[in-house]
């Protein structure tokens, strides 16, 4: 082995630190280098992305609706491996992840990665400051560098034979959808954030958007989609941007009283 890249999509930088922490660690124990591929905006998506046989990726995503963001497929779909050892990674905010980590070790497989672990971390939810606050906390990142030392025994034993097994499925029937009061589900898709008048245009907001969807010459308006990642939002100096549909609204508090509980850590070797 010749490096340990770190390669995720990280609206707020939960999936970075986990991801990070996991890379370098690895690098360490293998007495090798790591570098970052950060394709969370827009332009470095138009990027190449080609890894060789010497190489080690550990590509993280979040975890939207239960799934690998649908937004990111047709990247994803153009990353290239040459026999590339990988590890599939993905945060969830304290519900579930689904069939998310089955589907990213299936779309590594499919562009020529063997994967050699996978995990399921959590991190403090794209919409929400209660859900997993704070996470990934001092206890995840310790266990994140104990999972890169076990990825390190692995790969100096030479043990790398067989498909790593991982709860999910893939292909995924479908998303996670939301309810509403009423317990019929309700579809919040096209909700995006508003601001408020403590909004000062200092245009941070259109430079972190990952969709490049906010107007920097008019950031209280949209040119495209809007995913709900949480980017602009907690990103906001001034704390000027939110959300006041009813249904968004209503969903975030039933997960926040409902998901107390602190989500756990899942790991497959």
């Amino acid at each position: 082995m010749k490096k340990v890249w770190a390669v995720y999509f990280s609206a707020t930088k939960t999936t970075e630190k986990t991801v990070c922490t996991i890379a370098e660690a690895l690098a360490h124990e293998l007495g090798i280098s790591w570098g970052k591929r950060d394709f969370t905006l827009p332009e470095a998506r138009k990027e190449e992305y080609c890894f060789g046989e010497d190489d080690v990726v550990i590509m993280g995503t979040p975890v939207y609706a239960g799934r690998v963001p649908n937004v990111l497929l047709p990247f994803l779909g153009t990353v290239k491996g040459q026999g590339t050892k990988a590890v599939p990674v993905v945060l969830y905010g304290n519900r579930n992840f689904d069939d998310a980590l089955a589907e990213l070790r299936d779309i590594l497989e499919s562009q020529g990665f063997l994967c050699i672990g996978a995990a399921a971390f959590v991190g403090e939810h794209a919409f929400s400051g209660t859900l997993a606050a704070g996470r990934p906390d001092t206890e995840d990142l310790k266990a994140a560098k104990e999972f890169a030392a076990s990825l390190g025994e692995k790969i100096k034993r030479g043990s790398l034979e067989g498909r790593i097994s991982v709860p999910g499925r893939s292909p995924s029937p479908g998303y996670f959808k939301p309810k509403g009061p009423d317990g019929q589900p309700i579809d919040i898709r096209k909700v995006k954030p508003l601001v408020n008048d403590d909004c000062d245009d200092c245009g941070l907001c259109a430079r972190i958007c990952p969709m490049g969807s906010i107007r920097p010459d008019n950031v209280r308006e949209y040119s495209g989609i809007c995913i709900k990642c949480g980017a602009c939002i907690k990103g906001c100096p001034k704390s000027a941007r939110y959300y006041d549909d009813p249904d968004f609204l209503f969903h975030k508090k039933d997960l926040e009283e409902k998901l107390t509980e602190r989500a756990k850590i899942g790991i497959w070797l």
